[in-house]
């Protein structure tokens, strides 16, 4: 990455009606990054992305993408980038050679020119020996592979992937990240907007969006540290499980309880010695767990410890507002 910006926004916001479906988005993203915005969906995310392909005008703010300015330059950062959606448009009754053809000629490309980039994608996406068949014949994972590869035929300096994986198995899912990155290696910097929160630990930063607004920008590590979080996996007696859960849960500073299979995955934040503090907890309920360790938060503990935040927040809010003394 060189360090130099490649989309700034600065307090972008856009409303529809009375609804804000984003408000006060601020961030960079230098070149040649991978650079997630991650979230549930109806968050903001597709919204945040749309305006900066100068797709929808903000209501609010401003920003640059590629050096254009997203209110009053969309065109010239139509021209400048690539963008996929999970439904980018394949032509069904086009061979695969022939939607790249299509796209090659829409982003300028001609002649001998048009030819050579043609070739040398489908050698890139391990599209060649599919070359020939119809794109509505294809399954999911490779109708993907070809819309990576027309949204990208014309090499952009910026590409906008805007949940590219929805829908899409896991294999296919990993073969993607893995031309994702062949590409931003080759000097592309990717946007890509995604629910699934595995996904943000193979990007080189991120960011959160949650109700319209970034809750945190960094590394994945970074995400994951500013938490403070610790995780512990445990197994409980079948017959104690539910008493057990009980007691953890009015431990001080739990997030989230979670399950996977017989395992129950704590999160908590707090000074490091939540270990013997659930330890404590079960003894007193005469339950001893049949495991019981530490592991690694990771990106979705985070994302859920933030969420939890701004819910706790909003509801005191509400509360304050419907006190007595805010009424009069």
């Amino acid at each position: 990455m060189s360090g130099e910006p490649v989309i700034v926004a600065e307090h972008l916001s856009r409303r529809f009606g009375a609804l804000w479906a984003v408000r006060d988005v601020s961030l960079t993203v230098q070149r040649g990054e991978i650079f997630g915005v991650l979230g549930p969906n109806g968050a903001g995310k597709s919204t945040t992305i749309r305006m900066l392909c100068g797709i929808l005008d903000p209501s609010g703010g401003k920003g640059t993408v590629v050096g254009f300015d997203v209110a009053t330059q969309s065109e010239r950062i139509k021209q400048s980038i690539g963008y996929m959606t999970q439904r980018f448009s394949l032509y069904e009754d086009l061979s695969v050679e022939e939607n790249l053809r299509f796209y090659a000629s829409i982003y300028g490309l001609r002649g001998r020119a048009r030819s050579e980039r043609i070739e040398s994608t489908l050698e890139s996406s391990g599209l060649r020996d599919r070359r020939k068949q119809l794109a509505g014949t294809l399954s999911g994972g490779w109708k993907q592979r070809v819309a990576l590869a027309s949204s990208t035929i014309h090499r952009p300096p910026l590409l906008f992937l805007d949940e590219p994986t929805a829908g899409v198995d896991p294999v296919s899912r990993r073969e993607f990240w893995d031309q994702i990155h062949r590409i931003s290696g080759e000097g592309t910097t990717v946007l890509v907007t995604t629910h699934y929160m595995d996904e943000a630990e193979r990007c080189h930063r991120l960011s959160f969006i949650f109700r319209g607004q970034l809750l945190a920008i960094g590394t994945p590590a970074e995400i994951v540290a500013q938490r403070g979080l610790h995780v512990l996996e445990l197994q409980l007696p079948a017959a104690d499980a539910e008493r057990g859960e009980s007691a953890l849960r009015g431990l001080p500073g739990v997030e989230e309880i979670s399950h996977f299979g017989s395992i129950t995955r704590l999160a908590m934040r707090g000074n490091g010695d939540e270990r013997a503090a659930v330890q404590r907890a079960l003894s007193a309920q005469n339950i001893t767990p049949s495991y019981l360790e530490l592991t690694r938060a990771n990106v979705e503990d985070a994302f859920v410890s933030m969420v939890r935040d701004d819910e706790r927040t909003r509801d005191a809010e509400r509360a304050r507002a419907q006190s007595p003394g805010a009424r009069a």
